[in-house]
């Protein structure tokens, strides 16, 4: 494979989740050294929770530590569809537990109105990011950029002032927010995180000469190679 990404494989997925947290746990170290905080923001999905785990151990200063979300769906952290639930769960515990997190979601009357909520807070905290931990699902989507939203152009826009964006695809299940790609292509360390046989197929398809996938564009897009963590 060839591209702007850097690929890192490993036996399993445990190994995965240990190492990879280790990287991620430097690089937050580094920024906390450098500026005296950290800002993360992490994505959902059935795939993060080993590398959740595993990070939650890591001996940083967990209170200079801002954690936010890649994406969400418009539901609130009771629903057991929730990425802040997920966080909370798997990454807000241990030496961990005392990281500020600032949830997308917002109760309001439409997708809309949260996004504009989850924006005017979100912009205030300390960008660009320093680390963003992107999954992807077997369409090719990341973040909530899914291939039938139909705002995706926007969405993808390398451009955007917007930090967080409002989401509908009929793919998606129920309306998402989302960061922008503008902010995510700007972290100061960019991860994918994705695990199986058919999820690298994915990937090997959307860095290859088809259809371009979103996935393909964040990493076209990015000014710095992805790093890639792969296990299957």
């Amino acid at each position: 494979m060839g591209g702007n990404f850097t690929w890192h494989d490993f036996a399993t997925r445990d190994d995965l989740a240990s190492a990879f947290a280790a990287v991620v746990a430097g690089r937050l170290a580094e920024a906390i050294a450098a500026r005296g905080e950290a800002l993360i923001a992490v994505s959902g999905g059935a795939t993060p929770a080993k590398f959740f785990a595993a990070l939650s151990t890591q001996a940083i200063a967990w209170d200079k530590v801002v954690v936010t979300l890649i994406d969400e769906r418009f539901v609130p952290m009771a629903s057991p569809r929730s990425n802040a639930a997920l966080v909370a769960d798997n990454l807000l515990q241990g030496k961990a537990a005392v990281a500020r997190f600032v949830p997308l979601y917002h109760e309001a009357r439409s997708i809309e109105a949260a996004a504009a909520l989850a924006d005017g807070v979100l912009r205030k905290l300390a960008w660009p990011l320093d680390a963003a931990v992107l999954g992807m699902g077997n369409d090719g989507h990341t973040a909530s950029f899914f291939p039938d939203a139909e705002n995706l152009p926007e969405l993808l826009d390398p451009a955007s002032e917007r930090t967080v964006l409002p989401v509908h695809a009929p793919s998606a299940g129920e309306p998402r927010l989302t960061l922008s790609a503008a902010r995510i292509v700007a972290a100061r360390f960019l991860a994918l995180h994705i695990e199986g046989a058919e999820k690298r197929a994915t990937f090997e398809s959307a860095t290859g000469t088809g259809e371009k996938k979103p996935i393909r564009a964040v990493i076209d897009a990015s000014p710095k190679p992805v790093e890639v963590f792969w296990a299957p």
